[in-house]
């Protein structure tokens, strides 16, 4: 094991994911320099092209003509966040990796921090918001929401406000890329693998430039991350519905003897057509809804059985095997 008081002295690996973000780049690549100038350390930004459509790839090919250490992997289609890091992951060779967003929300001036709690011993360091800049009420109320509902059907314990800005050590990106999931929560994955963890505190900043691409009313972003969050790492949805589904078959069937008492006993009978329908919308509500949390792990399964590869890449630079 290595001496952790050495540890600045080895190469630090930064996995940068991103789509069409030409009005940031070249300030995070400027900043993320300044900082490891400061460090004067050994480091690679490993820049993952989610198969961008502006001149994002130009722009990164005329910093790299001047800063060798900048590693480019440009994917063969569009393949999302999750296999993008999974992939800077596997051809990072640093000592340490940290992942981040590129939209320079997460300021890069807190790496120092992160591998001065690297150096502390610690495998995996998270980075907590305790304010986000611009963002709505109601989104910091869902974010919220979320994590809370997240952390109480979950086998593991997310920090709130803990999003893709983390310092991994070698072993623990190691763990995390024998587990083979096609369609990974990373957020969560950090934490399962255990080792040691902690946090750093930071304010989150307004986007720096451009549009976000975490809008609440696309497909993509945020609730499928939610639903990604719970069914990888709790079966709980699926213990709700046997319970919802026992209670509704008990109800019915004191319905059913109320009925039969009503018919038998009482010698009355209602028409109550109002009743029967809302009977029917509420107990195929409940199926309908039962059959959709089925059908989400369901969709897991098939999707792992298919062993498809997470993603392809269309070509590389600056790595030994390009």
């Amino acid at each position: 094991m290595k001496d952790n008081s050495n540890k600045i002295k080895d190469l630090i690996s930064v996995v940068l994911s991103f789509r069409n973000e030409q009005e940031v780049l070249p300030e995070l690549i400027g900043r993320l320099q300044k900082v490891f100038r400061s460090l004067t350390c050994d480091y690679e930004l490993i820049f993952v092209n989610d198969d961008s459509t502006d001149n994002s790839l130009d722009l990164l090919m005329k910093h790299r003509e001047k800063n060798n250490c900048i590693k480019i992997i440009n994917m063969s289609r569009r393949f999302g966040i999750a296999p993008c890091v999974i992939a800077g992951f596997k051809h990072a060779e640093g000592d340490a990796v940290i992942y981040m967003d590129t939209d320079l929300q997460d300021p890069p001036e807190l790496i120092p921090e992160l591998l001065e709690k690297w150096g502390e011993g610690f495998d995996v360091v998270h980075t907590t918001r305790t304010k986000r800049k611009d963002e709505s009420l109601f989104k910091m109320w869902l974010t919220r929401r979320a994590y809370s509902m997240i952390n109480f059907m979950a086998d593991i314990d997310i920090p709130q406000n803990s999003g893709d800005f983390k310092l991994l050590s070698r072993r623990a990106v190691d763990a995390v890329l024998t587990l083979d999931e096609y369609d990974p929560f990373l957020r969560g994955l950090s934490r399962w693998v255990g080792f040691k963890q902690t946090q750093v505190y930071y304010e989150r900043e307004s986007r720096f430039a451009g549009e976000t691409k975490y809008s609440l009313l696309r497909s993509s972003n945020p609730y499928r991350e939610f639903l990604r969050g719970i069914t990888s790492f709790s079966t709980v949805p699926l213990y709700i519905s046997l319970f919802i589904g026992f209670t509704t078959s008990f109800f019915s069937f004191l319905l059913i003897l109320y009925t039969i008492i009503q018919r038998f006993v009482i010698k009355e009978v209602t028409s109550g057509w109002t009743s029967i329908i809302a009977v029917n919308l509420f107990l195929g509500g409940i199926i309908l809804t039962t059959i959709g949390i089925i059908g989400i792990y369901i969709g897991k399964i098939h999707q792992d059985v298919k062993k498809r590869p997470r993603y392809f890449f269309e070509s590389k630079m600056g790595f030994d095997d390009e």
